[in-house]
């Protein structure tokens, strides 16, 4: 029973915390205390412990030596980077994967989409991610150029590493993404023009890219 109601509060704590770093209450360096944190939620810190531990392995919070727990930096150049070129190769990519694509893979994607759309009403930020990286592989996997392929497998694995998961950070762009990946799967299935398609997928991972840019700056205007 201790386990049962330790893992209760731990899950209480997580959505708590997540929903303060979500809000920008707890901004980039933000340091969370876990004896404040307690104190504030009226329970140990032990479950305290267990949601910034998940939160760590989500890539929303990092440990420092002398610090403690802080929510993550964002290093805004390489994020931005990292999502321009993405949306360039990626773009590209989904439009050559297009010819290769039939009715079973495109309803695979969708059912993945599906699947993101469910999430919505209880958001877990970290299981969309994992579904929204299993969305596009459907898309751009069949990729006949080796070369593209591999700027896109290396551009998700650098934003891995800079932030695991942005709709963490602004859960609002879920809804439209979900929304998007409908538009981008009906423009191939009916066979629309590359560049279209291109343009399209392109779009799609640039509107991420200015979300999390503007979420990061709330006061300019």
């Amino acid at each position: 029973m201790a386990d049962v109601l330790t893992a209760s509060k731990s899950e209480q704590a997580y959505a708590w915390i997540r929903a303060r770093i979500a809000s920008h209450a707890f901004g980039p360096g933000f340091r969370l205390v876990l004896g404040t944190i307690a104190d504030e939620l009226r329970m140990s810190v032990v479950p305290v412990r267990e949601a910034i531990r998940r939160l760590e392995a989500e890539g929303l919070v990092t440990f420092e030596r002398n610090v403690g727990a802080r929510v993550t930096l964002v290093d805004e150049s390489e994020y931005a980077h990292t999502m321009q070129t993405l949306g360039l190769v990626e773009g590209a990519a989904t439009s050559l994967s297009a010819p290769f694509l039939d009715a079973a893979a495109l309803d695979r994607a969708l059912e993945v989409n599906d699947r993101m759309t469910r999430l919505l009403d209880n958001f877990d930020a970290h299981r969309f991610t994992e579904l929204n990286r299993q969305f596009h592989s459907v898309l751009y996997e069949p990729c006949p150029n080796p070369h593209i392929l591999d700027l896109v497998q290396r551009g998700w694995a650098r934003l891995s590493g800079i932030r695991e998961s942005t709709f963490a950070f602004v859960p609002g762009r879920a809804g439209h993404s979900v929304e998007e990946h409908i538009q981008i799967v009906e423009l191939i299935r009916t066979g629309a023009d590359p560049l279209e398609i291109e343009l399209a997928a392109r779009n799609h991972r640039w509107r991420t890219r200015d979300a999390f840019l503007a979420a990061l700056h709330p006061e300019t205007p």
